[in-house]
């Protein structure tokens, strides 16, 4: 079952007897468990009918005789199971799963590692339960992500902001959210748009100097812009590693190289293939026509090397920032 009609269900107090809940993307994962920690019961049946019990200390038969157990004047009660990858004998979960009680509604927050689904127990669970697999989203996913949460709050953001903060905060959500709602909060009255001006302001990137618009500077071959923006990343490399930098742009340039070698060239099918938004179709056509298909694949044997250099192999003495000094001519002069 989807995230969304998981949670159309519990918010019109439909409750299923099991929810498991997998996956490497926690985000969802705590969504659902925590709304139905918070909302499954009223506050005055929640001392007798609602327990909270971790992987680490119990094992499968201590799950299902806490699961067994009948509601105290109320119609259900709620057993949280977290950390459930960490179950001794969790297999023998399948003994309550293949009958549960319909008046325990049983969570098992199972992160970060996944049920072997050729078992028994998997299979029980795909008849019997709420199963939600909640996993990471690619980054070249996030900024959509981005939008289509700020709207469901009534805000918008401009691609390239949205791009900013995936390039600063990559695809983990949970951590995305947080720095969403801190920006929502600082937002003046009646502002409904938050652009880079804001994101510089409150979570501290730098609109102008970043990988993002380093990456602009290199499709416009513009060699003042590209080094003033490596000299700032030179003079704060804490926030501005290199190896994040030589990563970002390893995978911008892998997608100008997928370019060339495309058929279609159209705007929808550019953005299908390289796995982008249809607004930054045509950063790639520039960059394109910057760099031929031959420059790029020097471009990408460049990235390697000196990703190489900046972890100390063939490296005795340059700086990062003379690493990528020396990666930026090379990428725009040679």
């Amino acid at each position: 079952m989807t995230f969304d009609k998981i949670m159309t269900e519990l918010k019109n107090k439909v409750f299923h007897p099991i929810y498991f809940l997998t996956g490497d993307e926690p985000f969802y994962i705590d969504q659902v468990s925590d709304y139905i920690e918070k909302n499954a019961l009223p506050e005055t049946e929640k001392s007798f009918n609602q327990v909270v019990i971790y992987g680490n200390d119990v094992d499968a038969a201590a799950v299902i005789n806490t699961a067994k157990r009948y509601p105290m004047m109320s119609k259900y009660q709620v057993v949280i199971v977290k950390e459930a990858q960490n179950i001794k004998n969790i297999d023998d979960l399948v003994y309550y799963v293949e009958s549960p009680l319909k008046s325990t509604i049983l969570v098992i927050n199972h992160k970060y590692k996944k049920l072997d689904k050729r078992k028994k127990l998997f299979l029980s669970l795909s008849k019997n339960a709420v199963v939600l697999e909640s996993n990471k989203l690619y980054e070249s996913k996030i900024p959509e992500w981005i939008t289509n949460y700020l709207a469901q709050k009534g805000i918008k953001i401009p691609p390239a902001a949205a791009a900013m903060l995936t390039e600063f905060l990559g695809n983990d959500l949970g951590r995305i959210v947080n720095e969403l709602d801190k920006l929502m909060l600082t937002l003046p009255p009646n502002e409904k748009t938050i652009n880079a001006v804001h994101i510089e302001k409150n979570i501290g990137i730098s609109k102008d100097y970043n990988n993002f618009e380093l990456q602009n500077a290199l499709i416009e071959r513009n060699a003042l812009k590209a080094n003033r923006i490596i000299n700032y990343f030179d003079k704060n490399q804490k926030n501005n590693p290199i190896t994040l930098t030589i990563t970002s742009l390893y995978f911008f340039f892998s997608k100008v190289f997928m370019y060339h070698g495309l058929d279609a060239k159209d705007r929808n099918n550019v953005a299908a293939a390289l796995k982008i938004s249809p607004f930054f179709v045509s950063d790639y056509q520039k960059a394109a026509r910057s760099y031929p298909a031959g420059k790029v694949k020097n471009i990408i044997s460049w990235l390697r090397e000196y990703d190489l250099k900046s972890k100390g192999m063939g490296n005795v003495s340059a700086t990062p920032g003379d690493l990528l000094k020396e990666l930026i001519f090379k990428i725009i002069h040679s």
